[in-house]
């Protein structure tokens, strides 16, 4: 029977400098799910790559005094190099500058062309260069680019553009007719409300102020713009050919199954990229998924703060499968993860050291203490053996689960309370306290023959996330990587089986200060200031009082009159600021099944993107009201301090929208 077709991509990189840990972050994630789809069964093909072409490249090219290929050849070489060293699978690292992808491109280009999709006019408006974006004066925030911030210029130029608008409803309906395309579901209420449905203009596809593209070829004066040529990498690197004389791969993988991207190139993605397919009568990819950053303990990462984090230089120092388990465990589904030192510090002691390090270890040191490393099942259960059962059994249930939702993180946290269930039962069972007692070996025998099999599944579930870390825990068991349909069972572990004699650390504890001082030593751009031993004030010293919060207080009431409030869990879908106003955003929050318009004053405090996929506090029994014209129907709640800073209560887990507070 042949396996069932899987193709996932990641975006491709931009060519223009060395990737930061935020964009390791997409090509671990990537691989997870890749490995983790073979890993049940699927003939999976996993592509990623890089974007070379573009003003930024020619310029920084010039400024470096090499050749733009010169220039691209080595970025992307250095990409490559960081995609290798965190052991991913991909199928293909496609670059477009490879010659299959720039003949397909110039293809595509004139097919559409053709066929009237395409046609040449001029364009005026606001460009920035790092962006390679026009705007128009509307959209500028301050002056500037709205996705990056920084300054654009005037230009005017001739131009082809792509006529998006006359697909616009096509993509509407398609969109509302497949709920899982665009993923999670606050990003597609984002690109339907915010950008499809007020209007789409056509879009600028080639460029006559740079030279560094490729080339249109029936107008030797421009070159094809950043759409076409990147977003095409996707069906170019399977062999699709405009002329319909498709490889066996594209007939095999094409509609993709996943593109997995940043939020921040979700428009590209769900926008204009289905209508460029739709305009060459190919099917849509089955889902775009838009991940969240991971971002400094001190904000956004940027190369002028001296914040931005590599994946080598964290490699170098805590190993590759510790940095593929931080990356992923920290970002959230919906919402931005953070990356700072200490807390990568933290998970390397807490999880990979103490809950996974220790357990296998105790486990192999005690088999050979007590059993010659000989591991005998001995028959004799204990009510503690069934619970540990019902658990690990059951992780491969919750950790399908939760991958077939892409909550990644979700799922490697359902691998590590296996193995917190794991040390628990050693407290229960006291191995140390069986072994003094003779008629207890068989007992004792048992207890370490279902630890061993509990790792061994663990860690057979552990192999698409940290694959060295998963193939050296089964090696020092003695045994091979479970099948997906083996996980459901309990008790194939051989018994009679020898572990390994001397046990490996497979992760080390790092004290905290001296971890932090060699980091500060290597990177001082880059090291987070330790915060400094205080020494004892001399009493002549002034001391200087925190800042206190004087409340108001309010008048006593009774819990009736605060049981007639009710507080719910809310998830922001969509958020737009109140026009003619300088204070209000107004909110569409989900509620369980239902949805509420919220209009709230903290226009000052948050931006409309920032208040998407939050999940916050919500009074959801207030008597609605108008604001500004607006009807609001409840109430987002806010904690303020003295000089008057808001910031929304949020939920400490990731509670479902409508959960009940009390």
């Amino acid at each position: 029977m042949s396996k069932k077709p899987y193709y996932i991509t990641t975006a491709i990189a931009y060519a223009s400098g060395k990737p930061h840990i935020g964009n390791t972050y997409e090509i671990v994630l990537a691989d997870s799910i890749a490995r983790y789809k073979r890993f049940i069964g699927y003939d999976v093909r996993f592509q990623t790559g890089t974007d070379e072409h573009g003003q930024k490249i020619e310029t920084k090219a010039f400024e470096s005094l090499s050749t733009p290929k010169e220039f691209v050849d080595e970025k992307a070489g250095e990409i490559k190099r960081i995609w290798d060293l965190m052991n991913t699978s991909y199928d293909r690292f496609i670059r477009t500058t490879d010659p299959d992808h720039e003949v397909q491109v110039q293809k595509i280009f004139k097919k559409l062309y053709d066929q009237g999709d395409i046609y040449k006019g001029e364009y005026e408006g606001m460009y920035c260069t790092p962006c390679e974006s026009f705007w128009t004066q509307s959209q500028l925030v301050d002056g500037c680019c709205p996705d990056c911030g920084r300054p654009v210029k005037a230009a005017k130029e001739e131009a082809y553009f792509f006529k998006l608008s006359k697909y616009a409803d096509r993509l509407v309906k398609h969109i509302e007719e497949n709920p899982e395309f665009i993923q999670p579901e606050s990003r597609k209420n984002e690109m339907l409300n915010t950008f499809i449905k007020p209007g789409l203009q056509d879009l600028c596809v080639s460029r006559t102020s740079f030279k560094w593209g490729i080339p249109v070829d029936f107008d030797d004066k421009h070159v094809v713009y950043v759409w076409i040529d990147a977003l095409s990498n996707y069906i170019t690197g399977l062999g699709y050919d405009a002329d319909g004389n498709h490889s066996e791969l594209f007939k095999k993988y094409w509609p993709a199954d996943l593109h997995l991207i940043g939020k921040d190139i979700l428009r590209f993605h769900t926008i204009y990229w289905p209508i460029m397919l739709m305009a060459l009568d190919i099917p849509l990819p089955k889902q775009v998924f838009g991940h969240p950053w991971l971002i400094q303990s001190d904000g956004k990462m940027s190369k002028s703060k001296g914040n931005v984090l590599y994946a080598d230089d964290m490699v170098d120092l805590f190993g590759v499968d510790a940095v593929r388990y931080f990356l992923i465990h920290e970002m959230p589904f919906e919402n931005d993860g953070v990356v700072s030192w200490e807390l990568l510090i933290e998970r390397v002691n807490s999880d990979l050291a103490n809950t996974l390090g220790n357990l296998v270890n105790r486990t192999i040191s005690m088999s050979n203490k007590y059993f010659g490393g000989v591991v005998t099942n001995g028959g004799v259960s204990d009510t503690y053996d069934e619970d540990l059962k019902k658990v690990v059994t059951e992780t491969r249930i919750k950790v399908n689960q939760c991958m077939d939702k892409l909550r990644v993180a979700d799922a490697v946290t359902e691998i590590w309370n296996l193995f917190k269930r794991c040390n628990k039962y050693i407290d229960e069972t006291m191995p140390w306290a069986l072994a003094k007692e003779e008629d207890k070996k068989d007992r004792l025998n048992t207890v370490l023959y279902n630890l061993v099999e509990s790792i061994t599944i663990g860690a057979s579930l552990l192999e698409p996330f940290m694959p060295d870390t998963s193939a050296k825990i089964l090696q020092q068991l003695n045994t091979e990587k479970r099948t997906v349909t083996q996980l459901g069972s309990f008790g194939l572990y051989p018994s009679g089986n020898k572990v390994t004699d001397s046990p490996e650390i497979l992760f080390a504890r790092i004290d905290m200060n001296e971890m932090l001082d060699e980091i500060a030593r290597r990177f001082p751009s880059k090291a987070e200031e330790p915060e400094k031993e205080k020494k004892p004030a001399k009493v002549e010293e002034e001391k200087t009082e925190p800042a206190k919060i004087e409340a108001v207080k309010k008048a006593e009431i009774t819990i009736d009159e605060f049981d007639k409030m009710q507080l719910q869990i809310g998830e922001i879908l969509s958020c737009e600021e109140v026009p003619k106003s300088k204070k209000l955003l107004c909110s569409q929050v989900k509620i369980a099944d239902r949805t509420l318009q919220i209009v709230s004053g903290i226009k000052n405090y948050y931006t409309p993107e920032q208040m998407v996929g939050k999940k916050v506090v919500v009074v959801t029994n207030l008597k609605p009201a108008k604001l500004a014209g607006m009807l609001s129907e409840g109430m987002l709640l806010c904690a303020e301090d003295d000089e008057g800073t808001l910031a929304l209560l949020t939920a400490e887990k990731d509670m479902p929208a409508g959960s009940m507070i009390s």
